[in-house]
């Protein structure tokens, strides 16, 4: 998530957690320190209730007295420089004015403030009594950067302040819906904090689908939603659907977060008029694990790492929960606990020395790095793969001129495709990775026979093909691509490659899609260009990108890039799609 620094003079920022703690080590401060070490945090804690716990159970609570946790508070606060903090357990009323008296009282700005209202436990045991959490609602709140209760906590909440109010409108209903919890969320976020998000992991038993999120957004008004490992079916990743050869990865279970943040109210607006919510859909795969105990501290642990770092609001949920994601995949047995139980999350995913994690195989999220790089340049993907000469082809109407001026700078780019394999051959050690390369280089001999006996349906022969002069795109690319391969090393040189061998496949599979459809504008029978768009979705083509995917997959785990060894390779990645959207571009611009 963030590159390790040993930079002395750029110290790592320091963060407070008040919270309860765990001696089993799956929540509370126990979770909120390691969530800190692995986001290179400088961790401190104010300890307000300490429990004797397993993965059993609690089997004893200690309430702190509140004057021992305001003179925790003070110590750690008079002396280090707290960049971000957060509050979880907060035991009972005197507790949590304790701590909201010492936090108005700072001679300072207060720092961001995270609170997790934790009033509800995952197995659904209360923790805070009606009392505290007014005590919570009404001091508390208004403080709070951010506020994270889980759907439970959101209904206890607003069944309080119906309370108060005296309305009689009976109980507040279960938030099942995504709908349900966007008006939950706004309602919290009208009691004070400056923004909520409301936690989905427990909206809907399995989790919700990609329709429910679709029709959330038509029905109420959203800003914005980030899908994180998600492989959606309009996204033009037809190449991951076929690699897995998953029907299930169409219609995985969701897990959806709604974040609402209060907006500006435009001046000389009445209350209500102005854009007053803004709301933003974090969605993911849903994890069927028990291996959660303690994944609100560990959500609002890393919420106080990414604000302590000055990252925006929403960049700062979108990395948090990503880490937590795979702290729950990436989950290992802990303890004794039956069935039942709730194990903890793997905190130390992150401490390795990598930004990509250890791919878990599963059916939700098969080929991460290959998503990760198409997603990191979404539109420029889709104009590539949808460029209008890959719908004129599909329609058959392109003009025979652009698509023979196309095949022969084909042509000779596989010449340059040809010589940068044989380049990743030189520069790997590996016997497997010098099989890859010879096999890639013989498919581009059959590829180019292709080309030879397109030409020739239209008395071209290869002569006159090898005496067509490069165009400027053709040349470029080509340029390109053995740059990278001589001044970078076999791993840059493949993602450079790999740009031409998915699109291509992607193209393939996109118009065979297409070509289904009712009254569709693909025509596959009677179009000139049919052997062309069967040759790219036909079964060798297709395992050869496979194959390729699975070579990118093997190589991120292999070896692990740093932050900015990922940043080169997208880049290069960006650079490469251009490329083609170029090369494209170039046949539709005959002159």
């Amino acid at each position: 998530m963030y590159p390790f620094t040993a930079d002395i003079g750029n110290p790592p920022p320091a963060v407070l957690t008040i919270a309860g703690s765990d001696s089993g080590g799956g929540a509370g401060i126990q979770a909120d320190l390691k969530t800190f070490t692995a986001l290179e945090c400088y961790g401190t804690s104010v300890i307000t209730a300490l429990t004797a716990q397993n993965t059993t159970g609690v089997q004893a609570l200690h309430h702190v007295p509140p004057s021992f946790v305001e003179q925790q508070l003070r110590s750690v606060l008079d002396d280090i420089d707290i960049a971000a903090i957060k509050t979880g357990m907060l035991a009972n009323s005197d507790v949590v004015r304790a701590v909201a008296r010492t936090l108005t009282s700072l001679a300072r700005p207060l720092p961001p403030l995270v609170v997790d209202p934790v009033c509800v436990s995952t197995s659904g045991h209360t923790l805070l009594d009606s009392e505290a959490l007014g005590t919570l609602i009404e001091e508390l709140f208004p403080l709070s950067t951010l506020l994270t209760p889980n759907t439970a906590e959101a209904r206890m909440i607003l069944q309080l302040i119906k309370q108060k109010r005296k309305s009689h409108a009976g109980e507040v209903p279960p938030i099942t819906s995504i709908v349900d919890a966007l008006r939950a969320a706004r309602e919290l976020c009208a009691l004070g904090p400056c923004a909520v998000l409301l936690k989905g992991g427990h909206m809907s038993p399995g989790g919700v689908r990609l329709a429910d999120v679709k029709a959330a957004v038509a029905a109420e008004d959203v800003h914005a939603v980030d899908y994180d490992g998600l492989v959606l079916p309009d996204a033009n990743m037809e190449i991951l659907f076929y690699a897995a050869q998953d029907p299930a990865m169409h219609d995985v279970p969701l897990v959806v977060d709604v974040l609402c943040e209060r907006g500006v109210q435009p001046e000389g607006e009445d209350e209500g008029e102005g854009k007053k919510w803004i709301f933003t859909l974090f969605v993911r795969p849903y994890l069927d694990s028990s291996s959660t105990h303690g994944t609100g501290c560990t959500l609002s642990a890393a919420l106080t790492c990414a604000l302590a770092r000055g990252e925006p609001l929403v960049e700062a949920v979108k990395l948090a929960t990503m880490y937590t994601h795979h702290g729950i995949a990436t989950a290992f047995p802990v303890g004794n606990g039956n069935g039942n139980s709730h194990g903890p999350l793997n905190h130390m995913h992150q401490l390795l020395p990598r930004v990509l994690n250890k791919r878990v195989p599963t059916p939700r999220d098969p080929f991460p790095f290959v998503r990760m790089l198409i997603h990191s340049n979404m539109d420029m993907w889709k104009q590539y793969v949808q460029h209008e000469f890959v719908r004129q082809l599909g329609k058959g109407t392109l003009s025979r001129e652009r698509f023979l001026h196309f095949i022969k700078q084909d042509y000779h780019y596989l010449e340059y495709y040809a010589r940068a394999n044989g380049l990743i051959a030189a520069k790997s050690s590996e016997y497997a990775d010098f099989a890859a390369a010879a096999q890639t280089v013989l498919a581009i001999v059959q590829e180019r026979k292709m080309h030879v006996s397109f030409c020739s349906q239209w008395d071209i022969n290869i002569a006159e093909l090898e005496r067509t002069p490069e165009s400027p795109a053709c040349t470029a690319y080509g340029a390109y691509i053995m740059d990278v391969g001589l001044q970078g090393d076999a791993a840059s040189l493949l993602i450079a490659l790999a740009a031409c061998l998915l699109g291509y496949g992607e193209v393939g599979l996109w118009l065979s899609r297409e070509a289904k459809r009712p009254q569709s504008w693909v025509k596959i029978e009677g179009n000139p260009y049919r052997k062309w768009i069967e040759s790219y979705f036909g079964g060798d083509y297709q395992d050869a990108v496979v194959a390729g995917i699975e070579r990118l997959e093997a190589l991120v785990i292999r070896n692990p890039p740093n932050a900015k060894t990922l940043e080169l390779w997208k880049a290069i990645w960006d650079r490469c799609t251009r490329l083609e959207k170029g090369f494209w571009d170039m046949a539709m611009d005959l002159s």
